[in-house]
């Protein structure tokens, strides 16, 4: 019955995360809520309307759940549940159930968000992409909301650097908001994971995305801001990450674009300012090491010998101090763009070359002491 009691928690309409929780503290457990006379739940906090939907769901929204569910890797996890993620458990109003389509343990690797504008500019996701590509191989799971622009380019980040990355969505995981993203949620629930508090049948609603995006910083040790204007969404994740005690971290950019606004405001509030994803791995790699048993970050796996070979003189020597692409790259140095590609991640994560807008390096000077 625990399985169904959830599901009639989860889909009373207008009960909310706060609602949910005082039956939860005021009922020895989920089968007394639904098993509570009409009474005793209004006498516990919701009005009429709420109380006989507990108690005599939807039965065609019920049976859909219970459909979607029945499907492989198709999961529901309540707030007591142990797969529940701990630093979910912390927010103000966490979801006493989360939907998932995918590996339910990823929820609890160490996570950084990545998130920006849906009106991204292709230099900005560009950076997106590598931040995430690089945070990584670094040992982080990428999260993000499954949206066109920045959330797009981070979640193709990690999964083409084969890491793993989670959507949080802001509608029932029976469908895919936007629709032109089926095709990534797929790659995503194979390698990582979708995850909604929303129940299968709910369309998308312009007030489900603020709490989709306390979701995401909630689930991440910190968010990473690429591009965002003054009123970008994104602005609203990174100031509940801040409000939840998560680290903050922002990219700045031209002085003259309208989407280097949200981060320049972000950074003048206290953001920390990065300029390469060794930034962000000082600041949080600990946290890998705690989690996951001294993971070997890309920071710490022998890079400085690694920059020392040959190829990567070659490769330094070719880059320059001025901004250069990869195809420059590989016609100067004579190596494959996949040798390009998988040598910079290490030298920009070894300080000694950094990734510009519009997808050109350039070599840094020294190594960060």
């Amino acid at each position: 019955m625990t399985r169904v009691s959830w599901l009639n928690l989860a889909l009373a309409p207008g009960l909310g995360p706060a609602g949910a929780q005082r039956l939860l503290e005021h009922f020895d457990g989920i089968d007394a809520i639904v098993s509570a006379r009409r009474q005793d739940l209004i006498a516990a906090g919701v009005d009429e309307r709420i109380a006989t939907a507990i108690l005599k769901p939807d039965r065609q929204k019920l049976g859909q759940a219970e459909a979607w569910l029945s499907r492989r890797q198709h999961h529901i996890i309540s707030c007591r549940d142990e797969r529940y993620p701990v630093l979910l458990r912390e927010i103000p109003q966490s979801p006493p159930v989360l939907f998932v389509s995918g590996d339910p343990d990823a929820l609890s690797l160490p996570q950084i968000a990545i998130v920006g504008s849906r009106n991204s500019t292709a230099g900005g996701c560009d950076t997106a992409r590598q931040f995430a590509a690089h945070l990584s191989k670094a040992g982080f799971t990428i999260t993000s909301g499954l949206a066109l622009g920045i959330d797009t380019a981070a979640h193709l980040g990690a999964l083409g650097a084969g890491g793993l990355t989670i959507a949080v969505c802001a509608t029932g995981l029976d469908s895919v908001y936007p629709p032109q993203n089926d095709g990534l949620a797929q790659s995503i629930s194979a390698q990582g994971a979708l995850v909604s508090e929303f129940p299968p049948g709910t369309e998308s609603r312009r007030e489900s995305f603020p709490r989709r995006n306390r979701l995401i910083s909630g689930l991440a040790v910190g968010t990473l801001v690429v591009e965002a204007g003054a009123r970008s969404g994104a602005l609203i994740t990174a100031r509940l990450a801040g409000e939840q005690g998560r680290e903050v971290f922002a990219i700045p950019g031209s002085i003259h674009s309208p989407l280097s606004k949200g981060c320049h405001q972000l950074i003048r509030q206290g953001a920390k300012l990065v300029e390469t994803a060794r930034d962000i791995v000082e600041e949080l790699g600990e946290l890998i090491d705690a989690a996951v048993g001294a993971f070997p970050t890309a920071a710490a796996a022998g890079t400085e010998d690694q920059s020392e070979d040959p190829e990567y003189r070659r490769l330094l020597t070719a880059m320059g101090w001025d901004p250069v692409s990869v195809d420059v790259l590989v016609e100067r140095s004579g190596l494959t763009a996949d040798e390009v590609s998988s040598m910079l991640l290490i030298l920009e994560l070894d300080g000694r070359a950094e990734t510009l807008p519009g997808g050109h390096h350039r070599r840094r000077e020294g190594r960060p002491k």
